[in-house]
């Protein structure tokens, strides 16, 4: 059964194909500026990579596109053959727990949360509408970044806010990158031969965000109401004083909206650093002595390690630490300066097993008392499984 899995941008349409429940890729690529100049399109298949400039109007022409490419590199012979399309969507609320059929009630629930994801449930319900219209007869499914978290108590997703504000205005944790955290985790119990186990996973890339998983399932998580909270990011503040968005839009005469603007596209280790948003562009200014990427580079390692050593602590201890994305999958140094921090929980890296990008494997002693793991995420599978389940 061939199932796509997608993630819409206002912009943008990254999608992957699979043969399920095979979990063969067939194809993925990436529909860039639509709606906007210069747009382009780029697919890999059968190890070659392709990039095509045309015009993208709106996401229903990249859609198009995206078929007739599957038809043309004979991937498949008719539309009929797609039977789901799963959908990214970052914001579920309290809503759901688990991925659900794209109806039109569910897709309406989506909408209404956009308040409070403004940046990305739109752009998901026109990547939803759009693959309805071009491949009206597919299963369509939603399946959310916030649904793996929904198992967090209260204590922990609450904030020691007016309680009117959670009543009225739904503001509490919700958590992301939930499709990763889950990912990683039923590969992680897989790798330890169980499901009782006490998991801390570090999707850390350009976003990021740790999970305490519980036999399974999520305790807490460092993201919150929104995707800036929690860790330093590439340009994302993380955790700070709430006063400071008062004090700073009135010294700088701004509204809070750009002030929360600046605390999600200008902070994080671009903020620190004033060079870059990317982990390796900071490791390069590190080794060429740079200060203010030496700085960035001990903030981030610093916060990381603060929510494993709290996240230790609310698990009651733990079996396993799993780095994931980005950074997690391919930074070696960043991957010894977290694990170097945590020898007094008894961790030992083994340097030789660290020394590897973006393959899943133990990267400490054996006599570490807590193994760490690189495993590489695939939140497109996990897009795909889902709805797979939901299609047969």
């Amino acid at each position: 059964m061939k199932i796509l899995s997608v993630n819409a941008g206002s912009s943008s349409l990254k999608f992957t194909l699979f043969e399920m429940p095979e979990e063969k890729e067939l194809i993925s690529g990436v529909f860039e500026k639509i709606g906007l100049k210069d747009s382009f399109y780029t697919i890999k298949f059968d190890g070659e990579k392709i990039k095509k400039e045309v015009s993208l109007p709106s996401h229903n022409e990249a859609f198009e596109l995206l078929m007739k490419e599957l038809v043309d590199n004979k991937i498949i012979d008719d539309y009929a053959e797609i039977k789901g399309v799963g959908h990214r969507v970052a914001q579920g609320g309290a809503y759901f727990d688990k991925s659900v059929l794209a109806t039109d009630e569910n897709i309406d629930i989506v909408s209404k949360l956009s308040q409070i994801a403004p940046l990305h449930n739109p752009a998901a319900v026109i990547g939803i509408k759009a693959a309805k219209k071009v491949i009206p007869d597919a299963t369509q499914t939603l399946v959310f970044d916030t649904s793996f978290h929904q198992t967090i108590d209260e204590v922990n997703y609450m904030y020691a806010v007016p309680y009117e504000w959670y009543t009225k205005l739904n503001v509490r944790k919700y958590g992301f990158h939930g499709t990763s955290h889950k990912y990683v985790s039923m590969k992680a119990n897989e790798i330890l031969g169980r499901n009782d186990t006490k998991l801390i996973t570090c999707h850390i890339g350009n976003g990021a965000s740790i999970s305490a998983v519980l036999n399974g399932k999520c305790i807490d998580t460092s993201m919150g109401l929104t995707p800036n909270a929690g860790l330093m990011m590439g340009s994302r503040c993380g955790d700070i004083d709430a006063s400071i968005v008062s004090y700073v839009a009135e010294c700088e005469n701004l509204t809070a909206s750009e002030v929360n603007t600046k605390l999600n596209k200008e902070s994080g280790l671009l903020g620190i650093s004033g060079v870059s948003s990317d982990s390796r562009d900071i490791e390069e200014g590190i080794n060429n002595g740079d200060e203010r990427c030496i700085l960035a580079q001990k903030m981030y390692v610093k916060r990381i390690v603060d929510y494993i050593a709290s996240y230790y602590v609310e698990l009651g201890g733990c079996d396993a630490i799993i780095f994931t994305a980005g950074v997690g999958e391919n930074s070696i140094s960043t991957r010894k300066q977290i694990l170097d921090k945590l020898s007094v929980l008894g961790v030992k890296i083994d340097e030789e097993r660290n020394n590897i990008r973006g393959k899943e494997t133990l990267i400490t002693a054996d006599n570490s008392k807590i193994p760490a793991y690189i495993i590489p995420t695939n939140e497109e599978l996990m897009i795909a499984t889902d709805t797979y389940n939901l299609t047969k």
